[in-house]
Parts: C-alpha cells; sequence; structure tokens
C-alpha cells in the first residue's frame, strides 16, 4: 500500500510539475511575442491622433493596431483598452477612443511586468515541481525492484505454471476494457439521472436521455464481458505487482460456478462473489489460486496459475509453506480434503480460514475428524444454514496458536454508525443503489471478526468487498477524470507547439 501511494504521489506530482512546465511555456511564448508592444502602443496612439484630427487614412493604423494587440499582447489592461478605443473609433467616437488610449504606454509596461513575475513564478513552480517528481520517482523505483525481489521465491514457483500468452493481448484488452469502463460508468449516470431529474428536462431530452443511456449502458456491459476476462493478471504478474506474502485460496473446482454468480444489490452489476472475496482478502495480501485445468479462460477474482492433474500435490504444499494466509473453502471432493488434512498437519494454526458452506451435509462432521480440536459447527451454526438466505457461506473458523476454533457465523447485515450515515446521505442525494450489502459483505464481515479473533486485525476488508461490486462503476468514472486531465495537458502542449 505504501508502494502504491508514493507511485500515485509521483505521478500527481510530475503530472503538476508537466502543467507548469507548458504554463511557463506558453507565458515564454507571450512575453516574446509582446516584445514590440511599445511601439505598438505609441503607432496605435498616433493613428488615433491622425483620426481624431480628420485622417481619414489613420484607419488603417488603427486596424493594425488592434489586430496586433488581439493577437499577440498578454490578456491585461493594455490588450483591453486597445481593443475598446478601436471599437470606439469604428462608431465614430474619436474623442472617446482617445480618452481609452490615454496612459497606454504605462498600461503596456504594467502587463508586461505581470507578465515577466508570472514567468518567473511558473518556471520555479515548475522546476521545483518537477525536482519533487524526480525525488519520489527515486523510491518508486528502489520499491518496486524490493517488491519483486521479496516475491522472487513464490513468483518462480508460479511461473513454472503460467500460461504463454502472446504479448499483446493484454495490453489489447485492457484498453478495450477501459472503453467499457466508460461507457459504463457514462450510461449508468445517464439512467441514474433520466430516473432522477427526466421529468425536469425538455421533452427531447427525455425520450433521448434513457434510451441513449441504456444504450451505452449496455455496450459497456458487452465490451466488460468480453475483455475483463482477458485482461486479468497471471498469478505470476499479481504477485509481481504487489510483493507482498499471498493469500492461497483453496476451494473445490466443482464450487467455482457458485462463487462465479453475480449478487443482486446494484441496478447493475457485473462482479462476482469471487472477485468481491480477493477485493477484501487484498487487504492482507495478494489472492492466487489454482485454476481448474483446461479451462478457456481465467475466472476472475483470485489471480490463477494451473497445475498439472498428476502432480499438483507438491506445488500446493510449497505454496501454503509461502503464504501468509490459506483460505480453504469447504466442500466436496478427496483433493480439497486432503488440502484439510495437509494445511492442519503442516502450517501453523494462525495462518488457516475455513469458509464452512451452507447447507452441505456431512461437512461438519468430517472437518472434526481433522481438526485437533473439533469446530462442533453443529451447535454453532444451527441447522448449518446461513442466517442471510442467499449467502453460500454458513461460518468462517479461525485458529489460535492451540488449535482452539473460532467459529464465527454468517449473519444479517445491520446499518451502524459511519455506515448507517452514509446510506442516510445516499438516500438523500438519490444513489442508495450505491450503498450495496451483498452476501459476500456479509461473509467477510464474518471473516473479519474470525481473523481478528486470532490478531489479525483488517480494518479495511469490508469496504474492499463494497468497493469491489461497484469497481467498474468508479474505474469508469476515474478513467474519463484521468483522459480529461491528459486531454487538457495535451491542449495545452498544442498551444504551445502552434506556431501561429
Amino acid at each position: 500500500m505504501f508502494g502504491r501511494l508514493v507511485m500515485v504521489s509521483a505521478v500527481v506530482t510530475g503530472y503538476v510539475a508537466l502543467q507548469l512546465a507548458v504554463g511557463a511555456g506558453l507565458d515564454l511564448r507571450a512575453r516574446d511575442r509582446s516584445r514590440d508592444a511599445p511601439a505598438r502602443a505609441a503607432a496605435f496612439v498616433t493613428a488615433l491622433d491622425r483620426y481624431a484630427a480628420g485622417d481619414a487614412s489613420a484607419r488603417a493604423g488603427i486596424r493594425e493596431g488592434e489586430a496586433w494587440f488581439e493577437d499577440n499582447a498578454p490578456s491585461g489592461e493594455s490588450r483591453s483598452a486597445v481593443l475598446t478605443a478601436a471599437r470606439e473609433a469604428r462608431e465614430g467616437k474619436s474623442s472617446l477612443a482617445r480618452e481609452r488610449a490615454a496612459g497606454l504606454a504605462a498600461r503596456v509596461e504594467k502587463d508586461r511586468a505581470v507578465l515577466e513575475r508570472d514567468l518567473g513564478s511558473s518556471g520555479t513552480a515548475a522546476l521545483w515541481w518537477a525536482v519533487a517528481a524526480g525525488a519520489l520517482a527515486v523510491p518508486t523505483c528502489w520499491l518496486r525492484r524490493h517488491r519483486r525481489a521479496g516475491a522472487a521465491d513464490i513468483v518462480g514457483l508460479v511461473s513454472r505454471f503460467a500460461p504463454r500468452q502472446p504479448w499483446w493481448r493484454r495490453p489489447v484488452f485492457l484498453a478495450a476494457s477501459g472503453v467499457g469502463y466508460g461507457l459504463f460508468a457514462t450510461g449508468f449516470f445517464a439512467v441514474s439521472m433520466a430516473e432522477r431529474e427526466g421529468y425536469k428536462q425538455p421533452l427531447v431530452a427525455q425520450l433521448l436521455l434513457l434510451p441513449c443511456g441504456l444504450a451505452t449502458l449496455g455496450a459497456g456491459l458487452l465490451i466488460l464481458r468480453r475483455s475483463r476476462p482477458r485482461s486479468v493478471r497471471s498469478a505470476a504478474q499479481a504477485l509481481l505487482a504487489d510483493g507482498r506474502t499471498p493469500v492461497l485460496y483453496l476451494r473445490s473446482f466443482a464450487d467455482d460456478a457458485t462463487t462465479a454468480q453475480v449478487d443482486d444489490g446494484m441496478p447493475v452489476n457485473v462482479h462476482s462473489r469471487e472477485e468481491q472475496l480477493a477485493a477484501a482478502l487484498g487487504a492482507v495480501g495478494p489472492v492466487i489460486a489454482v485454476g481448474m485445468p483446461e479451462e478457456p479462460l481465467p475466472r476472475l477474482g483470485a489471480a490463477r496459475f494451473y497445475l498439472p492433474r498428476d502432480d499438483w500435490q507438491p506445488v500446493v504444499l510449497r505454496l501454503m509453506e509461502l503464504s501468509r494466509l490459506i483460505v480453504l473453502r469447504l466442500g466436496l471432493g478427496d483433493g480439497l480434503w486432503w488440502e484439510v488434512e495437509q494445511a492442519c498437519a503442516t502450517q501453523p494454526a494462525r495462518k488457516l480460514v475455513l469458509m464452512v458452506p451452507a447447507g452441505l451435509p456431512g461437512v461438519a462432521e468430517r472437518l472434526d475428524e481433522h481438526l485437533p480440536t473439533p469446530a462442533r459447527l453443529d451447535k454453532t451454526v444451527a441447522g448449518g444454514s446461513p442466517i442471510s438466505s442467499n449467502s453460500s457461506i454458513s461460518a468462517v473458523i479461525t485458529f489460535d496458536p492451540e488449535w482452539t476454533p473460532h467459529v464465527h457465523p454468517v449473519g444479517a447485515t445491520t446499518r451502524r454508525g459511519v455506515r448507517a450515515r452514509l446510506a442516510a446521505l445516499a438516500e438523500r442525494l438519490g444513489v442508495a443503489s450505491m450503498v450495496v450489502y451483498t452476501s459476500v459483505y456479509r461473509e467477510v464481515r464474518a471473516m473479519k471478526a474470525a481473523l481478528a479473533a486470532v490478531g489479525l486485525r483488517k480494518r479495511t476488508m469490508t469496504w474492499r468487498a463494497n468497493f469491489a461490486a461497484q469497481a467498474s462503476l468508479w474505474r469508469g468514472v476515474l478513467l474519463v477524470i484521468v483522459l480529461g486531465l491528459l486531454g487538457w495537458l495535451m491542449f495545452r502542449t498544442l498551444l504551445l507547439l502552434d506556431p501561429g
């Protein structure tokens, strides 16, 4: 997290330095263009005097002076005075035009002094911001190298099982995802505006806003559904990008269909349950998982790597040793229960987190056979079913160093404190649908409490899960903002490079 903050600070500082440098360049060009301002001002005043004396040929000099000041003089009193005086002269108000141009030489000098001061301040500011950006770039590069070195062992292990992809695939689909995020956010807010404010709009706007918003939203969804699975990082890439000791997520492949489901909670949601869980566990470290062999595209959520069907156990044992946390979603399958047995036999108790499925008979009894101290789920979680009817998990179990289980049932969500106030504010602003509490949110609450019971406190887990359900929307908003800032910088740069 600290490394990302430093990197973001370096990027923002560099952007500000570029904007200030472009501003200094524009000020420098304005100063060079206005070098002839004193002589032009004197010629303009002379032309006004001649025109007032009845010399009609002086009109050409007035027009020439007006055109020069309009094109070359910086915004200020002298430019305004010349343009106003020229307009008065065209209207035949010669005396008034001469009054407007009175003291023009002094105004020119004043504007040039202001321009020199602005040039000096913008140049100095650009220099200092560039120094700051360079100073931040050094720790950013060092932290990146340190991060990669820290993850070298596990990256080397996982990289052996990463499927090869064309180098262009991820950049292309990342760009496509960016388009999808932008369309999704634009369409979402257009539809929301049509629902809340449409009746206040003109009839034509009412007829266009909702259909266009729905079309834009649908296009964004279609693009995201095709591009996101093709643009995800592999496990090795995720480990290199993060650098922390990972969270190993183990489950039966048969449960992938359940965790790939999208919860109801927002009018439009494209993020699966596993994505929300992986985002929450990201408070501990990057989440990696063994992918189902021969699957055409990786599931969204935990970063995948792929093991051979006949030789996967030694790699899983090694990954258990290298991981900070082992999250096991209990279910069916002998391979999964072998993993439970090995985790209990070879790993420290506090590394293990068990997610107990709802409504799956025999799990509680089989689990107690593997644990040094029985969890007695049948007594802790009544009937093995969660309080929340749409949750696929009934309880989360963690262990203290003596293998004493701490069972935390998944219960209903109540809004308290800050969440209650945020929900009330969203209701007043008409964006209540953006304050979501999905089934995964409730599971993460139970997991957060279970981890805290054994000394691992991660306060941001529930916020991460809540944000993950809306990630496409906020990524689209952020993308629009970033493109706007880059467009503004490009526009000013083109102004600087324009020879005219």
